[in-house]
């Protein structure tokens, strides 16, 4: 029989949709700890992000809140890279930064929207009328796309009654559910979005030009070009091979985070429907095609003759116009994470092992070249190719981080951060955090030392002074995966768009704000299918009271905390701990993961 896995989560567990569950007597840790020299560093990063983010923003944005850069449209250096100007500084936030943080990201976002919006191209037809319509990008492909939502899909951390976001989040997602009847990407009856390159004006139907990825032509001898090109010629020749876009591809499905957060926002039920309707169509397409995710599929759902191809497709290998050399360009490992939206909303690993078994897939096709073992990465008319050496290990991390199981901890190969987690590599949190720091100091410098002006800078030219360091403190505090620009881990494939996944959260209810109170600092030591271990620390001379939750949404049950050597039941998303000055305990949480539907209401609301 088969299992509907949107009805998954219901009964009992259904009644965990409700984000307030419980309320228990808080927890009292009274016992001396004197600063570990983690809990200074951690304390010291989430301060110095302050004047850091606040001098960037003063050098690389204007008073209208517009990015200050010479503005065009194209998939190298367009809109979506100027929405990226202020990554991690709301998941910054959201773990403890101060509010100012949050105000510039908001503020940014809103001046970037009016920037694109009266910005038109000359050329390249879908852009004439401007490169955002209603708010959002007129015509792209989801790499690019969700890179440009990486913001905005983590604001709901932070600020969850937003009116403006829950508006805008509702109106992105039904871009894309079929709500929205003037914008036609997404056909309901064969679950498709219908092209690769699609957004508010709708998808492209016909074969896409090299001008409609590359932009309008531009002097491009003034700007440093981070793709590599030295000419605008070499930029339509970048794009020479990008037509093959009248079909759905597996990258589409980062549409989904869109409807996750409408439904954890309060939206409604419907685009909870969505994501899985969407979602287990792709699961259908690939058991169709022997366990592996078609890359092209035509208008009526199914895979087309030529399924590994499309743009970003298995096969994708177009020639780099610089040096004349063919490079794997196939993008489908990278929906990996949009299944994770899938399992957010249901509880079911299966969205997860469906990518595990097209792994096995494709290590079964390994061969040994000169006592080396190679696994290949493309695949195109004569099977297999693309190899590389070692076993194929894309998305094993996240599998692993899913799933906790011992098969996938065997697949996801070795990490410093997971070792960590095992007992094998205890400096890791003050080497972690120290980097980020010495990270963080280094592009303030850099940008100290940026003598570009507006007119000899492209939108992507700052992101490399972007001062935001967000990866040790979401691994140590939170236990979670830092999935961004560039990813966590070299074993995955990077992205943007993907919003928080961890196994802890914190919130302040005196300030009524998310993250980890002032003075306070989280260090997760160990992670489990049902157990999270983690030690909390008050550095300062005053009492703080902070809120443990389970997951980025609420979706883990606590069932259990142990403090110092006695059980407490909880039975809830959440409980809440009071901190006596200078004081610090370790923590045995007993969990069940995935049991609650996702919210992104306070635990106060």
């Amino acid at each position: 029989m088969k299992v509907d896995r949107r009805q998954l989560l219901t009964g009992a567990a259904a009644l965990a949709a409700s984000p307030a569950m419980a309320a228990t007597a808080p927890l009292r840790i009274t016992s001396p700890m004197q600063a570990p020299r983690w809990a200074q560093l951690q304390r010291q990063l989430l301060s110095a992000h302050t004047q850091a983010c606040k001098d960037y923003y003063a050098t690389y944005v204007d008073a209208q809140d517009h990015l200050k850069c010479f503005e065009r449209w194209g998939a190298n250096d367009g809109p979506d890279d100027a929405a990226e100007a202020t990554n991690d500084w709301v998941l910054l936030h959201a773990l403890g930064a101060d509010d100012s943080l949050l105000i510039m990201a908001q503020k940014f976002w809103e001046g970037h929207l009016r920037q694109y919006t009266g910005i038109q191209t000359r050329d390249v037809p879908i852009a004439r009328q401007g490169m955002y319509y209603r708010e959002f990008p007129v015509q792209m492909d989801w790499q690019h796309n969700s890179e440009g939502l990486s913001t905005f899909n983590v604001m709901g951390l932070s600020a969850p009654r937003d009116p403006r976001l829950l508006m805008r989040t509702r109106r992105y997602a039904d871009f894309y559910t079929g709500a929205d009847k003037s914008v036609g990407n997404y056909d309901p009856q064969h679950r498709v979005i219908r092209s690769i390159l699609n957004g508010s004006r709708g998808p492209m139907l016909r074969k896409a030009t090299p001008l409609d990825w590359a932009g309008d032509p531009f002097d491009a001898s003034r700007f440093h070009l981070e793709h590599g090109e030295d000419s605008y010629e070499q930029f339509l020749r970048h794009y020479d091979e990008y037509d093959d876009v009248a079909c759905d591809t597996p990258l589409n499905l980062h549409s989904t985070t869109l409807g996750l957060n409408a439904y954890a926002l309060g939206a409604g039920e419907r685009f909870r429907r969505w994501v899985l309707d969407y979602t287990d169509a792709w699961m259908d397409r690939a058991r169709a095609n022997g366990g592996i995710f078609p890359s092209k599929v035509g208008h009526d759902g199914k895979a087309a003759a030529d399924w590994w191809g499309g743009t970003y497709g298995w096969n994708f290998a177009p020639r780099v116009p610089q040096t004349g050399v063919r490079e794997g360009r196939n993008r489908v490992p990278r929906a990996i994470t949009a299944f994770f939206n899938a399992l957010l909303l249901t509880g079911d690993r299966e969205y997860l092992y469906v990518w595990r078994r097209q792994n096995a897939l494709i290590n079964a096709q390994a061969r040994m070249v000169d006592g080396k073992l190679q696994t290949p990465t493309l695949f195109g008319p004569d099977g297999w190719h693309g190899w590389k050496g070692g076993p194929y290990r894309q998305g094993a991390f996240e599998i692993w981080y899913a799933t906790q199981a011992p098969e996938d901890r065997a697949a996801a190969g070795s990490d410093p951060w997971i070792s960590f987690l095992e007992g094998a590599n205890p400096a890791y949190p003050e080497t972690a955090l120290e980097a980020d720091l010495a990270h963080l100091a280094k592009r303030d410098a850099a940008r100290r030392a940026d003598h570009t002006t507006p007119d000899t800078r492209l939108a992507d030219w700052t992101l490399d002074f972007n001062p935001a360091s967000a990866k040790a403190l979401v691994q140590l505090t939170t236990g979670g995966l830092h999935i961004a620009r560039p990813t966590w881990n070299a074993d995955s494939p990077p992205q943007g768009g993907v919003t928080l996944h961890c196994r802890l959260r914190y919130f302040d209810p005196a300030r009524r704000r998310a993250g980890l109170p002032m003075d306070v600092a989280a260090l997760v030591h160990s992670l489990g299918d049902t157990q999270t271990q983690v030690t909390l620390v008050n550095t300062g001379d005053k009492p703080r009271r902070v809120i443990v939750q389970g997951g980025a949404y609420g979706e883990h049950r606590v069932e259990s905390v142990e403090l110092d050597g006695r059980g407490h039941p909880v039975g809830a998303r959440h409980f809440t701990l009071d901190l006596a000055p200078g004081a610090g305990a370790r923590l045995v949480l007993a969990m069940k993961r995935y049991a609650n539907r996702p919210s992104l209401a306070f635990p106060w609301a």
